[in-house]
């Protein structure tokens, strides 16, 4: 069996079943079956702009974002898809604080389901800072699929290297 780095933390059961998939060339129709694999949102202010709808529906309340962009250096090499950053300034004699999500690039030709993942899991951490119960409690009160759209992209970072691999 391959090294399914994306698959690590999931039982050998669900990683055979995932090899058996690779090997017969069959996990790209898998995906293909359930995401369609294109989205409208390719430029950062499309991207601010998607963000933006899903915050004001769920997260009214929270800090403001002062930034949103798709990332080229954020890669899944290093394990990050997704990245929110909270930036602190001193202007004059005050602290100011920003809040900032960058997207992985990959995203751009994902799909849109893949995306919101990535959005709603970044959006997450204005509230809640930490991967815990009440973190996992606030994705799913914002995307109801989010642990099966997290192990979809799973596979389709799997099928990217599967790919890359055969290149």
């Amino acid at each position: 069996m391959s090294n399914l780095k994306y698959l690590a933390g999931y039982s050998t059961k669900v990683q055979e079943q995932v090899q058996q998939l690779i090997d017969s060339d069959k996990l790209n129709d898998y995906l293909l079956k359930k995401y369609t694999l294109s989205h409208d949102i390719k430029t950062d202010k499309a991207l601010y702009t998607y963000v933006m709808s899903i915050k004001n529906q769920y997260l009214r309340q929270s800090s403001p974002l002062s930034k949103v962009v798709y990332d080229d250096k954020i890669d899944v090499v290093h394990q990050a898809l997704g990245l929110h950053t909270f930036v602190s300034r001193v202007q004059g004699s005050q602290l100011k604080a920003k809040n900032e999500i960058r997207v992985g690039s990959v995203f751009k030709s994902s799909s849109v389901d893949f995306l919101r993942m990535i959005v709603v899991h970044e959006l997450a951490h204005l509230r809640e800072k930490q991967h815990n119960k009440a973190f996992y409690k606030l994705c799913e009160y914002m995307e109801p699929r989010y642990h099966q759209l997290e192990f979809d992209m799973r596979l389709y970072l799997t099928q990217l290297e599967v790919l890359a691999k055969a290149k």
